[in-house]
């Protein structure tokens, strides 16, 4: 008996990933099961999506949660204003239902004839009802159409993540249904290996020094929000589009507001943590 072969993930050239990561992925694809991944913001928890697909080779289909979404929106959409409007002013033939009934991002996903991979991206800003209502579908991959009396079932089952920042508690019904993954906060170490993703020729001292001031930043206890990966590259980019010399990084941090967004941290900073630096601070060399 020969057991059944998978795609692998390994990664892409442009989204480093950790072993334990690669690992979820997989095996979220051998079981077939939702991969639900949590961290920080900035983590990169919505490019993992983007690089399995890059990966596989596969067509990425994505469903971005809002506050307002229903979960019978990512499986189907009953155009009745258009039909309505059709029986009104137009010459069509109405009496065809299946030309009103529009398929949400769910229902594509089920519907292509090539495996995709589906981004499910911030489920947590959803009602809380939200992922119960997905329950059936995740589980059975198929769901029904009452106004034309057709089920819809997946042609393959698609390689589905699902991210959260963690803004509400998800029900644990919908748990089980997932193969569970939280993202680190990368350590300087990998950190160096995303930046050289995006900057292969930055120059070593503006790397040592960025990562000196990004990695003490992120240790000040009082930022209510403290810089993530995402907020780092745009650091960097703005460093060496202005041509900051590497002396000034540490002793005047240019460009902080690039590294922090709220306005109680940012008056932390200029307050007392540059303060600090000015007087044998932590940044002294």
């Amino acid at each position: 008996m020969t057991s059944k072969t998978f795609d692998q993930f390994r990664g892409s050239d442009s989204y480093v990933t950790s072993e334990p990561l690669r690992n979820a992925v997989n095996v979220s694809i051998a079981l077939g099961r939702p991969l639900l991944i949590r961290g920080e913001p900035g983590t990169g928890k919505t490019l993992l999506a983007h690089s399995i697909a890059e990966d596989l080779g596969k067509e990425l289909i994505i469903w971005n949660i809002k506050s307002t979404t229903k979960a019978q929106e990512g499986l189907y959409i009953y155009d009745t204003v258009q039909r309505l409007n059709d029986s009104r002013f137009g010459d069509k033939d109405i009496s065809d239902i299946t030309q009103y009934i529009k398929k949400g991002k769910l229902g594509q996903a089920f519907s292509s004839p090539e495996q995709v991979v589906l981004l499910i991206d911030e489920i947590d800003k959803a009602d809380i009802e939200f992922p119960n209502d997905l329950l059936n579908e995740l589980d059975e991959m198929s769901f029904y159409i009452p106004e034309i009396n057709e089920d819809v079932s997946a042609v393959h089952r698609p390689i589905t993540i699902i991210t959260s920042n963690a803004e509400k508690e998800l029900p644990d019904a919908f748990l089980r249904r997932c193969i569970f993954h939280f993202i680190e906060f990368p350590t300087p170490q990998l950190m160096e290996e995303i930046v050289r993703v995006h900057f292969p020729d930055i120059q070593d001292n503006l790397m040592k020094e960025a990562m000196k001031v990004f990695y003490e930043l992120r240790e000040v206890e009082e930022f209510r929000k403290k810089p993530s990966t995402s907020e780092l590259i745009d650091w960097i980019r703005a460093l060496i589009i202005g041509q900051v010399s590497t002396k000034n990084i540490s002793r005047d941090i240019p460009f902080a507001g690039t590294l922090l967004k709220k306005e109680t941290d940012y008056e932390h900073f200029t307050s007392r943590y540059l303060t600090r630096i000015a007087s044998n601070s932590i940044l002294r060399r």
